[in-house]
């Protein structure tokens, strides 16, 4: 049986996205390498999502030939619906992690006003370990959401939210 994580977090961080980039490293590493996790699942936003994503493309191409670490993305409408308000830098860091994933989904072709929690369902669905997170749990959000469902199912939270 495959062992797998999901990711959930804000769109805007709190703190730099390297510090935020090296620790999650170090979680994700110990993950592969202690616990056997093989598959993570991500949603495809900017902020935590993007870094989250980048981080475990980092470390497959780190790992040794045979390490099994695959990036799935779950994506809550087509990439134009999701992209059409971002930067151009954010635009340019999404697709190039749309090329470099295992797999894609989408939960609708067209944004519509459920299409965010459809994703959040599936993140959680699919994962069947951990859930990952950058979580403040002072604010209401999608990631509250995310997380409360990853609750619900007993998966194991590791929150990265630092005050």
């Amino acid at each position: 049986m495959k062992k797998t994580v999901c990711f959930t977090g804000h769109r805007v961080l709190s703190e730099s996205a390297k510090q935020l980039f090296s620790r999650l490293y170090t979680v994700l590493e110990k993950l592969v390498t202690e616990q056997g996790i093989t598959d993570f699942y991500a949603g495809g936003a900017v902020g935590f999502d993007t870094i989250a994503a980048k981080c475990v493309l980092r470390l497959r191409d780190a790992l040794k030939e045979g390490a099994e670490v695959r990036l799935h993305l779950v994506l809550p409408c087509c990439n134009e619906d999701q992209t059409k308000n971002w930067t151009a830098e954010q635009k340019y860091e999404f697709r190039c992690i749309l090329q470099r994933a295992d797999s894609v989904e989408y939960t609708a072709q067209k944004h519509d006003p459920q299409c965010m929690g459809r994703r959040n369902a599936k993140l959680v669905e699919y994962a069947t370990h951990y859930c990952v997170c950058y979580y403040d749990i002072n604010h209401r959000s999608g990631t509250a959401q995310t997380v409360n469902l990853a609750k619900q199912k007993g998966l194991q939270i590791i929150n990265l939210f630092t005050t």
